[in-house]
């Protein structure tokens, strides 16, 4: 291409000029990688990452959790009382909310009363709200650890969809008689399955808050420390392990052939396998006794 003594000038500046071109592609690949493991990961196993100014710009307290749980306890309870006067009382959802489900659901039907299956939805998830807010303000004591911005904006918009999820997936269930009578064996194992899932969670909560409290029930130390007892001598996140089993739970209490809730619960698997991954390998990395046995999600499996 540059052949001529008079061409060597620009030789050298469409080499110089490649070469800067290939070291930003590089830069941005770099940059984009690392943005990708910032993303997946936050409080403990964020912590020993080398991570770039930039990317600390986004994070925000992990003690902010308590945020999802206050949003879906105000909203999914306001969803509950509507869904309780359409029931109970024969009134109507709000026009806004009933356009907005429309339009969601991409369907037009005239308005019905809500399944049973509908109402222990929402109370399900209004409870577990509750109970998981109670824990993040009373039991739990969180460390300095973050979270990313991009994913404490997402767990505020996933808590707002999912109460509306429950409400589309009432459009495709046919109600018949009162509520009681329309009462099935898969609401009863829902039921059940979410009260274990519920108390092996709560256990759990105790058992890592007590790493950090002493004797006299105040905290003595922020330091991260090898979980033991409980089911914790099984897997190393038996509170993920209890979050999915709850999710499963709603998907019987919605009648078990939901489509949607088994994505839902899809969704929540991939997710909590994740973040048990992450987490049992950080235990691995840092105590050097950790049991072998004991696997990150599922007792035996996984």
């Amino acid at each position: 291409m540059y052949n001529t003594a008079q061409d060597r000038p620009f030789l050298v500046l469409h080499k110089t000029i490649t070469r800067r071109f290939q070291h930003d592609l590089e830069s941005v690949g770099l940059a984009s990688d690392r943005f990708r493991v910032d993303l997946v990961r936050y409080g403990k196993t964020k912590q020993n990452l080398k991570r770039d100014d930039w990317l600390c710009a986004f994070d925000v307290p992990k003690r902010w959790f308590w945020h999802f749980y206050a949003t879906s306890l105000v909203w999914n309870g306001l969803l509950l009382a509507f869904s309780l006067n359409v029931a109970l009382r024969q009134h109507l959802y709000p026009k806004w909310l009933t356009d907005l489900i429309n339009v969601l659901s991409a369907s037009s039907h005239t308005e019905q009363a809500p399944h049973v299956s509908t109402v222990l939805l929402q109370l399900l998830l209004w409870s577990h709200s509750l109970r998981r807010l109670a824990e993040c303000l009373c039991i739990s004591v969180f460390s300095d650890g973050v979270i990313h911005l991009l994913q404490y904006v997402f767990g505020l918009a996933y808590y707002l969809l999912l109460g509306l999820t429950v409400l589309c997936s009432d459009r495709q269930t046919k109600v018949s008689g009162p509520l009681l009578y329309q009462l099935e064996w898969c609401h009863v194992a829902g039921m059940a399955l979410f009260i274990a899932a519920s108390l092996l969670q709560h256990q759990s909560m105790v058992l890592l808050a007590g790493l950090r409290t002493g004797k006299s029930g105040r905290v003595a130390t922020l330091a991260h420390r090898m979980p033991n007892g409980g089911c914790f001598e099984l897997v190393s996140c038996p509170h993920y392990l209890a979050e999915l089993l709850i999710y499963i739970s709603l998907s019987l209490v919605a009648g078990g052939l939901s489509i949607t809730w088994w994505l839902v619960v899809l969704y929540v698997l991939f997710n909590q396998a994740l973040a048990a991954l992450l987490c049992h390998d950080h235990y691995i990395g840092k105590y050097p006794s950790y049991p072998a046995h004991r696997k990150a999600l599922i007792p035996f499996v996984m």
